[in-house]
């Protein structure tokens, strides 16, 4: 039968020599083992990716107010390549759909609105890039963090498995009860921080998703708005 004891003596002295440590998350990390490792590179990179999305998603949302009243002025007025210039120049995702729409102008409308559909996929794609990539670490870390709390119990076991003297000291079981810990929280911290993130960032592209649409049927009451 084990038993868990520790000796007097040894306890008095480990209160003499001993100061009090406060715990940080420094501390905690360097307890987590090479699971932590794999958490911080991907809270890295989640916050690279989240800076990175949000600069493309706010260029992509920056636009001109009047850009649509110059690109109505120019198709009235039959300055076609000025209208392109000018889309051109802008450089948008709304603004390029709204170039290849210009430059379908004399085919049947409907050819016109399925080729500004199919750049508005592609300006689509490109904004939700790196998105699966935030949901799978939002999903990940969590189930990484309950890995090392799997390996680190394991660790216990296996501590105690080897110990010999019929007595079971702390020592024994703090390491491996350390990493299970640690890595359970680290691994819930990443995915709650990426949860978070990656339905801000869905969130954003939303909302330019619905400006794209809007500015589509602007420039299509454009084309079959009847001139003065």
């Amino acid at each position: 039968m084990l038993i868990l004891q520790a000796a007097p003596e040894i306890v008095m002295e480990a209160a003499e020599t001993t100061e009090p440590t406060s715990m940080n998350l420094w501390t905690m990390a360097r307890y987590g083992g090479p699971i932590m490792i794999v958490l911080a590179l991907m809270l890295a990179f989640g916050v690279y990716l989240f800076i990175e999305r949000m600069i493309t998603l706010k260029q992509a949302s920056t636009e001109d107010k009047s850009f649509m009243n110059r690109i109505k002025d120019y198709i009235y007025d039959g300055k076609i390549e000025s209208a392109i210039k000018l889309c051109r120049e802008v450089n948008t995702p709304s603004s390029r759909m709204i170039e290849k729409g210009i430059s379908r102008l004399g085919r049947p409308m409907n050819d016109v609105l399925v080729a500004i559909e199919n750049v508005g996929n592609l300006e689509v794609a490109q904004l939700e890039k790196g998105m699966v990539i935030m949901a799978s670490i939002s999903g990940g870390a969590p189930m990484i963090g309950f890995l090392g709390t799997v390996t680190g119990m394991v660790q216990t076991f296996y501590n105690m498995s080897i110990n010999n003297s019929g007595m079971i000291q702390l020592s024994d079981l703090s390491s491996g009860m350390y990493q299970a810990m640690v890595t359970t929280i680290g691994g819930l911290i990443v995915g709650i921080l990426a949860y978070f993130a990656y339905n801000y960032m869905v969130s954003r592209v939303d909302s330019v998703v619905r400006n794209l649409e809007s500015k589509t049927m602007e420039f299509m009451d454009i084309l079959n708005e009847p001139t003065k």
